[in-house]
């Protein structure tokens, strides 16, 4: 075709006429007029545009991009609410592990104590009555629970129980100034009195004033009169200071607890007293002492092929 002024109107009417096609069939959707044209098109060049799909697909491609972002953007929103859920689940996977551990800590001081124990969890802490160091859990009445049994973790004495309701029990901690319990020391079996100090470490006086005592030594549970309060041999602590003698009856003791009464969470109440005293049989193994490393000293003697110097 010539190019003459009839054919280059009848390219722009051309033009035209496909932008107005194009225009009708985006606004009409699904609904469009020119849908069955466009059916029947694709099947008609179906195997043409087969054909040439490796050179457009990468122009198709980015255009589904653009076309796409906004419910990319959604999905990409999607996923960071689902890594945040996932973060929290391991968040609470963690601390159920670390409850688990405190669990099974738990369970192994009741059983080389041969305790009898019912567990149960710290709901609160403070003052149930009057100003006093303790805690309340969820367990009562309905579970076994009664005054004046034994409170401990898998670290040691927690507390005695003072109050009961029918879910729940109030526990006086071994910290607590009105507490005092009857301690043994580890194998010497020197016997005393363990008194609370807040905040502080407990306060121990041992019946004989000349009792060899060092840093370090442990003290169990002595025990009460039908295993009430107290059962023997549940860990209280070790000694951190000893204080001087000065011609005293009885030797004062500072001593450290085994439990850590600020993160309490998991504890057992004994409500089956063993059959006979387990003594120090529920204390861990203390840790070995660190071997010393030996030195050797290497002295450097002079060659014999060296000459003396002038």
């Amino acid at each position: 075709m010539r190019d003459t002024r009839e054919s280059r109107l009848l390219l722009v009417l051309l033009v035209a006429v496909a932008f107005a096609l194009i225009t009708v069939d985006i606004r009409g959707g699904e609904q469009s007029p020119l849908d069955g044209v466009r059916h029947a098109a694709a099947s008609a060049f179906g195997p043409v545009e087969a054909g040439v799909a490796d050179a457009v697909d990468p122009v198709g491609n980015a255009i589904a991009a653009v076309r796409d972002s906004g419910g990319r953007h959604s999905r990409i929103a999607q996923l960071e609410r689902e890594n945040a859920t996932l973060k929290q689940r391991l968040g609470s996977n963690d601390r159920n592990r670390g409850r688990a551990r405190e669990l099974d800590a738990m369970l192994k001081t009741a059983g080389r104590g041969q305790y009898g124990i019912k567990g149960a969890q710290v709901i609160a802490i403070g003052a149930a009555q009057g100003f006093s160091w303790t805690v309340t859990i969820d367990a009562g009445s309905n579970d076994g629970i009664r005054r004046d049994m034994t409170v401990l973790d898998g670290d040691g004495l927690v507390g005695r129980v003072t109050t009961v309701s029918r879910s729940t029990a109030t526990v006086l901690l071994a910290t607590d100034p009105k507490f005092t319990v009857g301690t043994r020391m580890e194998k010497s079996g020197e016997l005393g009195f363990a008194t609370g100090q807040g905040d502080r470490s407990l306060r121990v006086e041992l019946l004989n004033g000349k009792a060899v005592v060092h840093e370090g030594d442990r003290l169990v549970t002595f025990g009460s009169s039908r295993d009430k309060p107290f059962v023997p041999g549940v860990p209280v602590g070790e000694v951190t200071r000893v204080e001087p003698a000065g011609g005293s009856l009885t030797r004062t003791l500072q001593i450290r607890p085994f439990v850590g009464f600020s993160r309490l969470d998991i504890v057992g109440v004994v409500v089956e007293a063993p059959r006979t005293d387990p003594r120090d049989t529920v204390l861990p193994p203390k840790p070995e002492a660190p071997k010393p490393t030996p030195t050797v000293t290497v002295t450097a003697t002079p060659s014999a092929s060296a000459k003396p110097q002038d």
